[in-house]
């Protein structure tokens, strides 16, 4: 089992959630960015934090079954799925201060 952890792998892992936190939108491929419309933008970013979960959930059960796992591979399956939940709270955080916005403007 492999106990050093690869810088590649940290820093792809770190660049994500760098371009997750600036542009969500940039997440999306060009044709959905195209048309990308705040619902789309969220429903990726909520699929990517969901896919990202299942994905650590199995590494991390797999290799709490004593079955050969990568560590390094597991611990980058939870920081990605850390990753796309801050993310999420991101987004929710910023809809929540529109909302509260949008409520205190006058009619």
């Amino acid at each position: 089992m492999k106990t050093m952890m690869n810088t590649g792998i940290a820093a792809s892992a770190y660049a994500l959630q760098q371009k997750m936190n600036s542009n969500p939108a940039a997440l999306l491929g060009k044709n959905e960015a195209a048309g990308g419309s705040f619902a789309d933008i969220l429903e990726a970013t909520v699929g990517r934090a969901q896919e990202a979960g299942k994905k650590s959930d199995a590494l991390a059960i797999r290799a709490a079954g004593g079955n050969p796992t990568d560590l390094v591979e597991v611990v980058t399956a939870v920081a990605e799925s850390e990753a796309a939940l801050e993310s999420l709270v991101a987004v929710r955080d910023r809809v929540v201060a529109a909302y509260e916005e949008i409520m205190r403007m006058p009619i």
